[in-house]
């Protein structure tokens, strides 16, 4: 069977909304709450390139199975704002993922969209401090916190003497995230595998872009990729309940923020539109697969008619 991710959504300062705990087979799905942060302004909110529908696959590619999908409600924002998604893993029966943790006894972790991985996380309290203390909670709080005495704003708080202390490794490869939770509602998991296999089939012969394997962690260059800065590397993994089942399949697509394009204009490479940014999409099929790969991944447009919602860099919420 193959291993599954824990994963945590921190929820942005705007949303009061939060993740119920609940349980899928191998893994557990909670939210870690943070304090919220000073909330962006509406002018601040990101703007992108985009396309009203999903090309049509150019070649055949696997059946759709016979769901009951939901595909007359609204699909734009139905999507739970967030600061950061934490994806820990540990090869033991009732906490895994479907990327593999780096050799050794300890668990690891994605930090998207700060596209962060960290390699070991000892399970003590002290360890588990310094995670939270140097990369998950605010640098800042917002005013509404003002009138917490200063040693409960420093509790709340990044510290940044604790900067350094937990050893990371940049991620420059796009994250491919399905929702593959089968426990609570059977629609994403028949159909989360059947996207995962989808998606490494068509990035396996895609051009200008490489299916990163399971074997190579992220401090490790894809064999494909090496020599080749244009090339970008993919990988592709299943994980826990995010909401909306009714909207299978829930795909969510982080680009990194180093991502470039071609610029078939100017004949030249140019920063990547949805480059820093997570984008999350809704009744996936896989007659889908192909388009996504090729307008968002590679192309840097949103298609419209599976936009649920999503988040850039900074954390501005990604809206149409």
């Amino acid at each position: 069977m193959n291993p599954r991710p824990l994963i945590r959504l921190r929820p942005s300062p705007r949303s009061r909304s939060l993740l119920q705990p609940s349980t899928y087979a191998s893994f557990h799905t909670t939210t870690h709450r943070s304090q919220p942060r000073q909330p962006p302004s509406s002018s601040s909110t990101r703007t992108f390139p985009t396309v009203e529908e999903c090309p049509a696959p150019t070649c055949e590619c696997s059946p759709a199975p016979d769901l009951e999908i939901d595909r007359k409600s609204k699909l734009a924002g139905v999507f739970v704002p967030y600061v950061e998604q934490v994806l820990p893993y540990h090869n033991i029966t009732f906490l895994a993922s479907s990327f593999p943790s780096s050799p050794g006894p300890n668990p690891s972790a994605y930090l998207l969209p700060s596209f962060t991985y960290i390699p070991s996380i000892a399970p003590s309290p002290t360890s588990l401090t310094h995670l939270s203390k140097s990369l998950l909670l605010p640098e800042t709080l917002h005013p509404i916190h003002a009138s917490l005495p200063p040693e409960s704003r420093a509790h709340l708080t990044r510290d940044p003497s604790l900067g350094g202390t937990v050893p990371s490794v940049p991620v420059s490869d796009v994250m491919i995230l399905i929702c593959g939770h089968g426990s609570r509602d059977l629609r994403c998991g028949v159909m989360g595998p059947l996207l995962r296999e989808e998606f490494r089939r068509v990035l396996s012969r895609e051009d200008g872009i490489s299916l990163v394997e399971d074997d190579h962690p992220p401090s490790e260059p894809a064999e494909a990729a090496k020599g080749d800065s244009a090339r970008m590397t993919a990988r592709v993994g299943l994980i826990s309940h995010i909401g909306g089942h009714k909207f299978a399949g829930n795909v969510i697509v982080y680009v990194p923020p180093g991502a470039t394009i071609e610029d078939e204009v100017v004949g030249s490479r140019r920063k990547h539109p949805l480059a820093g940014c997570g984008v999350w999409y809704g009744r996936v099929g896989p007659e889908n697969v192909e388009g996504i790969v090729r307008e968002t991944v590679k192309g840097g447009n949103v298609i419209l008619e599976h936009f649920r919602g999503g988040l850039d860099a900074e954390r501005r919420i990604l809206r149409v």
